[in-house]
């Protein structure tokens, strides 16, 4: 109970510090981002989080003019990602973070800090199927699709095969179209090593062939050795008719969200950054993926500027890091990614929807928003746009809830994973 005590005083004493560490900083976004002279915070970073009180029955996020927000489904448990079937079911993926493992008082307080924001909690490990049938923007079928899963997280049809990636695995299921279930027995096609960045996102290749599978690192900076971290921190690419996986892009420490972008046919991807270097050093960041590219974590960031903590350094990878194309800001924790074609959405026309689910290691809360940043000859243009906000109260002392995955719905409405909220939110044109 004591040492329970101290970490939470310590979160207490450093929720508002980080003012002389790097902290206070103005967002950094887009192509060509002044980034602020990184000041390491030792094993002391900058930890502010917002209580989590969920949306009354009532409530909205706040919209864009000329959008409009409703409740999709509300009374999810913590649902993380969505999927849209062929024929408009929607898939919820429910899952949680669970408690890292505790080897100093900083462990004990980034736990507690998680439990403050709703990240961690009993994980359901189950897949949700939403069905509209009437298309009124409220689905009348709620059913478990999947259950008894290892924290699910992506989830992609091809074809009659339906493929989960769950934390540790990659496992096909036999799928019937319609069904509001499964039931047969699922067949694993890839292992990977579970914690750390746990969520395991899945994306199909053009021809439908592979899927990418975005698998984060263990750690911030590599700290519990480089063993640790191999085959991690990586997109991989998993050849479904032979079974066989290689390493896509590399170097890229959270890749979570993919979406292609339609002009050039790209794949596109959202990275979470390294902590413990100022609010806004560095920045999360859109990135195009090339194949055998290497994007910097744990060595350097965004245009090879060297971490000096990560030791031994290793300037050969350096030299070959690719810069990202689009600064998001620090820590905004950027997760979902969904194509948003023109004409979709009132005032917006077309680029990529990105979920942001908040950050903890700065002094200024970022994210907490679901913005839209503009494409141009299959490239980002402009400064981002918010479409959803307002789940920050305005004292940043409490938040309603925290987006996280993004998704088209068949209707052409966009849907928004609310994780802490355990809310779908629904956006359209007004």
């Amino acid at each position: 109970m004591v040492v329970v005590l101290a970490a939470i005083a310590f979160f207490v004493l450093r929720s508002n510090a980080g003012r002389g560490k790097g902290g206070n900083m103005a967002p950094v976004f887009g192509t060509a981002p002044s980034i602020p002279e990184a000041i390491s915070q030792g094993n002391r970073p900058t930890l502010k989080t917002p209580n989590i009180k969920g949306w009354a029955d009532n409530q909205t996020p706040d919209v864009a003019a000329g959008l409009k927000v409703t409740a999709f489904a509300r009374g999810m448990e913590h649902p993380r990602w969505i999927y849209v079937l062929p024929n408009g079911d929607v898939l919820v993926a429910e899952s949680a973070s669970l408690p890292g493992r505790i080897t100093q008082l900083m462990d004990l307080a980034r736990n507690f800090v998680m439990r403050r924001v709703g990240a961690i909690r009993k994980s359901a490990n189950r897949i949700i199927l939403l069905r509209d049938a009437d298309g009124d923007g409220v689905p009348e079928i709620r059913e478990v699709f999947l259950s008894g899963l290892n924290q699910p997280f992506g989830m992609a049809l091809v074809g009659d095969t339906f493929y989960v990636g769950n934390t540790d695995s990659v496992v096909a299921y036999p799928y019937v179209e319609g069904a509001t279930r499964i039931t047969g027995a699922g067949r694993k096609l890839m292992d990977m090593k579970p914690g750390g960045h746990w969520t395991r996102n899945l994306f199909v290749s053009h021809d439908q062939t592979k899927l990418y599978v975005g698998v984060g690192s263990l750690s911030n900076i590599a700290e519990q050795g480089f063993e640790a971290e191999v085959d991690r921190a990586a997109i991989h690419e998993l050849d479904l008719a032979t079974g066989k996986s290689r390493i896509f892009a590399s170097g890229l420490r959270n890749a979570v969200g993919m979406a292609f972008e339609p002009t050039t046919g790209a794949l596109w991807t959202v990275v979470n950054e390294r902590d413990g270097l100022g609010d806004e050093t560095p920045p999360d960041y859109l990135t195009s993926v090339k194949d055998g590219g290497f994007y910097g974590w744990p060595y350097s960031y965004w245009d090879q500027i060297v971490d000096d903590r990560v030791q031994p350094a290793n300037p050969a990878l350096v030299a070959s890091s690719i810069t990202p194309d689009y600064a998001l800001g620090g820590h905004t924790a950027s997760l979902g990614l969904a194509w948003l074609p023109d004409g979709t959405l009132n005032g917006f026309g077309a680029g990529m929807v990105i979920g942001q689910h908040g950050s903890w290691n700065r002094s200024k809360l970022s994210g907490y928003k679901v913005v839209f940043v503009a494409f141009a000859e299959g490239r980002p243009a402009g400064m981002p746009r918010e479409i959803l906000s307002g789940f920050l109260t305005a004292d940043e002392r409490s938040a309603y809830g925290r987006p996280v995955g993004v998704a088209m719905a068949a209707d052409g409405s966009l849907l928004v994973a609310d994780d802490a909220g355990d809310t779908i939110w629904r956006v359209t044109s007004a």
